[in-house]
């Protein structure tokens, strides 16, 4: 089985993007810190958005091979965008919070995620990614 989307952005940056269902349309903005009028959306909040809803997803396939229950696992992924000498980069941070967990069983299960998680895998060796249980 496989699935398959599209989207399409006219305008960069501060252009329109529009996925081929129309089930949903973005004005996208240069975010205010590195000059814009932050009046919409970037790809790093898309793309941090992406990324915490599938590696959540890992953690509930996963979750009981680690003797936790992945229900109430809340995962927020933090993505940086570095500028250095006109050259981009982008970082990231996964934290996991699942409350009552054991932190040593959640870190191991956050860890195991990071090797499943289809987000994960397409920036490994790509982007710094810190695995944090919180």
């Amino acid at each position: 089985m496989s699935y398959s989307t599209k989207a399409t952005t006219s305008g960069g940056r501060n252009g329109r993007a529009v996925l081929d269902n129309g089930g949903l349309a973005l004005a996208m903005a240069l975010p205010k810190e590195i000059g814009g009028n932050g009046e919409g959306h970037n790809p790093e909040q898309l793309f941090a958005l992406g990324w915490s809803a599938c590696f959540g997803q890992a953690i509930l396939v996963l979750a009981k091979k680690h003797g936790l229950d992945g229900q109430a696992a809340k995962v927020t992924c933090d993505v940086t965008l570095n500028i250095n000498d006109g050259a981009f980069s982008l970082a990231a941070e996964l934290k996991v919070a699942l409350p009552g967990a054991d932190k040593a069983k959640l870190q191991a299960l956050i860890e195991d995620a990071h090797t499943i998680c289809p987000y994960s895998k397409a920036t490994k060796g790509n982007v710094p990614v810190k695995l944090t249980a919180v």
